[in-house]
């Protein structure tokens, strides 16, 4: 490899890392805060929860490496067209695969990284997360007997203990049941027990009574001295893993299990996911050609376009929305099957056409004309701001 050409992968590599690191933190950040609630209504320790949050990154690892890629390649090329670098590159008469070889390195690099991601490590960690949050929501006796504390045991069912007596007994039940459609159920005893009878588990409320309120506002009191409230369908429900076509490994998908009861509802699900799997890994070079084909060039700083990165990033943007779609669409209509690789191989191909004809992809100059008068009047917007503050600030002063 040449001296430029590591020169352009040390750089591009350093942008690639950086963007990588603080891309995957925003989009880690916004996933985490969904699973917040295994801690606030399930009781959990704060480790079983950072547990959870770790294994959600090898998911959003091949999503979120592609546009890393591509924000690392055009900025990087960008500011050497800013530095004229690049017209130094091309006047010493080094050819365009100078430039594109480092960075294809790297792309392929990082399509290997996703690929491995994808198929080995996501499957094992999405099923590992799926048995600690079920575990978590399992643990129902010990979820239940926490003094003092409303605890939601299934939508629209929520428990709470006063407190707990000797002989495992419970005092100060409060049970609020909004399940049936159409009315709101409410219990409170004054002790309680739970109940085990082999596999079922039963809370037994002593001397109570129950609200019943209707739509119509009417409302009916029962006393009861003893009352059974089944839990046996939560813990079933709470110990029973559902897995579905994501959190399969590559192989099983490959070849399923015909007894699996969410491939014999969704058998198009389990063939739309490995086709995804199979062609994910191919947008880090698809990204990577795109911003050569965007900012692999040397340009006039006087010329009138939109920024090679917004550019770029918007041109990445819709070719990942096209996939996307595909992918959606594939476990119902077979043919888009075909879509899911053909967006990749349709955009690769239009961007190496760019590359090796020695043209620059852009935007229509419509568009970096409106964006550019855009950027204007929000400058002019923001400079009157500025004035008409610093006028009040003034004005102020001198009253």
């Amino acid at each position: 490899m040449k001296v430029v050409e590591r020169y352009i992968m040390r750089r591009t590599t350093a942008m690639f890392l950086a963007a990588l690191v603080w891309t995957l933190a925003i989009v880690w950040t916004t996933q985490v805060l969904a699973k917040i609630d295994l801690v606030t209504d399930s009781g959990q320790s704060a480790l079983t929860f950072f547990e959870v949050a770790a294994l959600i990154i090898p998911s959003i690892i091949p999503i979120v490496v592609p546009f890393a890629l591509v924000v690392a390649v055009a900025q990087t090329l960008s500011a050497m067209n800013t530095d004229s670098e690049l017209a130094v590159i091309n006047a010493a008469g080094a050819s365009r695969w100078t430039i594109a070889r480092p960075i294809l390195l790297l792309a392929l690099a990082a399509s290997v990284f996703s690929f491995a991601v994808d198929n080995g490590v996501d499957p094992y960690a999405r099923q590992k997360n799926r048995q600690l949050v079920a575990a978590s929501r399992a643990d129902l006796l010990s979820l239940i007997i926490q003094e003092g504390t409303f605890r939601r045991i299934d939508d629209g069912l929520f428990l709470q203990i006063g407190e707990r007596l000797p002989d495992n007994r419970l005092g100060g039940i409060f049970v609020a049941d909004s399940r049936e459609e159409g009315a709101n159920l409410t219990y409170y005893a004054k002790t309680g027990s739970i109940v085990e009878k082999g596999d079922e588990k039963v809370l037994m409320m002593n001397d109570g009574v129950i609200n019943r309120k209707s739509v119509t506002g009417d409302l009916s009191v029962i006393r009861f001295t003893s009352y059974a409230f089944d839990l046996s369908a939560f813990m079933s429900a709470a110990n029973e893993i559902t897995l579905l076509p994501k959190d399969r490994t590559t192989p099983y998908l490959l070849n399923p299990d015909p007894n699996d009861r969410m491939y014999q509802r969704q058998p198009g699900s389990y063939t739309a996911e490995l086709n995804q799997r199979f062609s994910e890994w191919s947008y880090s070079l698809v990204f990577a050609l795109i911003a050569l084909a965007v900012a692999g060039d040397a340009r006039s700083h006087r010329e009138a376009r939109i920024h090679p990165l917004i550019t770029a990033i918007a041109i990445a943007l819709f070719v990942r929305w096209l996939g996307f779609f595909a992918a959606g669409k594939a476990d119902k209509v077979w043919y888009y099957a075909y879509m899911v690789y053909a967006v990749p191989i349709v955009a690769s191909a239009v961007s190496i056409w760019f590359i090796v004809s020695s043209r620059s992809m852009e935007l229509p100059t419509a568009w970096a004309d409106w964006m550019t008068n855009l950027a204007g009047r929000a400058s002019e917007g923001w400079t009157a701001l500025k004035l008409w503050f610093a006028r009040r600030g003034t004005s102020g002063q001198g009253a």
